[in-house]
């Protein structure tokens, strides 16, 4: 079945979106990112690399409460379009340590 949305997505994910273009969600996402600067992903392999998205550590399935509750995570953008999208989705996801063992 073909959707008319271009990006596939539900209306109830329409409803929560919404959330990420408000004043409140720039300004948390501000502080966020200005309290840990760096990504904490990559920080776990040792590697240092300026944070530029803030990821919901618990996925909040479109629960208005638990989006703005979170717990949250400063990443990069590659982080949190891998490892996040693959958590998000409910997937194993394997970490590494700096030494190249699992962590």
């Amino acid at each position: 079945m073909k959707s008319d949305r271009p990006d596939q997505r539900s209306a109830e994910a329409d409803v929560y979106r919404r959330l990420y273009k408000t004043p409140q969600w720039r300004a948390l996402r501000l502080s966020k990112l200005s309290q840990d600067p760096l990504c904490q992903w990559c920080l776990e392999r040792e590697i240092v690399e300026t944070a530029t998205e803030v990821h919901h550590a618990r996925p909040h399935r479109g629960d208005e409460g638990a989006f703005w509750r979170g717990p949250f995570i400063s990443t990069c953008k590659a982080c949190h379009a891998s490892r996040g999208q693959r958590e998000d989705l409910g997937q194993d996801v394997v970490t590494f340590r700096a030494d190249g063992w699992p962590a």
